[in-house]
């Protein structure tokens, strides 16, 4: 499996990261297990939780394989705090952040994280304040490198420049909602990482279960899906029809058909390639799902492939001044000219 840096440190993490919010919900320990003996057999090395995952209970299940398997060098772990932590208070308050650490290394069976993401922007609390804890708990050897997640394009710039003029550790990585529907962050997020060299990774790259081919237009989610269980999950998305979503998947379908994947691979193959990115995490429920997507780590987009998926998927209407802007950063959001084109060729 590729791997990528992690940023501007020495760390370098596989293309494919395992997503282990299943674990403890929807996925029981045993199959949980098996998930992660598949992952790291395959070449996977970055294994990717939070605090508030099933309660605690995807730490918990992690720990006890570590505690079984060891822990190899070249996996890295990564963990989150800020939301509903299984117990002690929330936010990134520094009494929170010290509490919901120690409490995430105990039930996870280790001494130090590799990778600690404050999982969002807490407004009841100063920056600083959690760029000074952060930088404790780095120097008490508890956490490697700091890292955030769900920040605006302000706020993470806010962050890089209080931590360098205070002289406290700086993010290496940003995790952000990342995929071919959800484009969102490349306005203002995505640059200011490719600016400060901080490393993607990225969260619901399948869109929900949107971009697995499974939603119909103008029919509602099977029962068995998690849409169709959940009607208010799917990262933001529902079933209703829209000429953008399913001129996408469309196109995915044919591309996957060109190479005889499955549409995932696709889906996943363009994540992965989007400049920025160092890791694509893939979660799934079962074994068999987690297989299917781990097999994407060998299929690689062509350029036109890559571009036409890029125009299909370009947000039509933005607002200013990104509608005054001509590519000032390398990317390509703003170019929604050609978009009609490759969409009649998925028609």
């Amino acid at each position: 499996m590729q791997r990528n840096p992690l940023g501007k440190t020495e760390i370098s993490i596989s293309s494919l990261a395992l997503g282990t919010m299943t674990f403890g919900a929807e996925t029981n320990k045993v199959d949980s297990f098996r998930q992660l003996d598949i992952y790291v057999d395959q070449g996977g090395t970055h294994i990717d939780t939070a605090d508030g995952y099933a309660g605690g209970k995807s730490e918990e299940i992690i720990g006890e394989w570590i505690s079984q398997r060891g822990k190899s060098h070249a996996i890295t772990i990564a963990t989150k705090g800020r939301f509903s932590p299984p117990e002690g208070s929330a936010g990134a308050s520094r009494r929170s952040l010290i509490h919901s650490v120690d409490a995430s290394l105990r039930r996870m069976n280790v001494d130090a994280f590799d990778l600690y993401y404050v999982h969002g922007w807490d407004p009841q609390t100063d920056i600083l304040e959690t760029l000074q804890t952060l930088g404790d708990l780095v120097d008490a050897g508890k956490i490697k490198q700091i890292s955030w997640s769900n920040v605006s394009g302000w706020q993470l710039q806010k962050i890089v420049a209080l931590a360098s003029s205070h002289g406290l550790p700086s993010p290496v990585a940003l995790q952000a909602q990342y995929n071919l529907l959800e484009r969102g962050i490349e306005l203002e997020v995505l640059p200011c990482c490719l600016e400060n060299n901080i490393a993607v990774t990225v969260w619901s790259p399948l869109a929900g279960g949107w971009l697995t081919g499974k939603y119909a237009a103008n029919e509602r989610p099977a029962d068995h899906t998690r849409l169709g269980e959940d009607p208010d999950r799917g990262d933001g998305y529902d079933y209703r029809n829209t000429e953008r979503t399913y001129t996408v998947l469309r196109l995915l379908q044919v591309i996957a058909n060109d190479h005889n994947r499955p549409i995932t691979h696709p889906a996943l193959a363009w994540a992965v390639s989007r400049p920025g990115v160092a890791s694509v995490p893939v979660g799934a429920r079962t074994v068999k799902q987690l297989e299917a997507n781990l097999a994407a780590a060998d299929f690689f987009l062509s350029q036109e492939e890559m571009s036409m998926l890029t125009q299909a998927s370009a947000l039509e209407a933005l607002p200013y001044p990104y509608n005054f802007l001509e590519d000032p950063c390398g990317m390509d959001i703003w170019k929604v000219l050609g978009t009609r084109q490759v969409r009649n060729l998925a028609n």
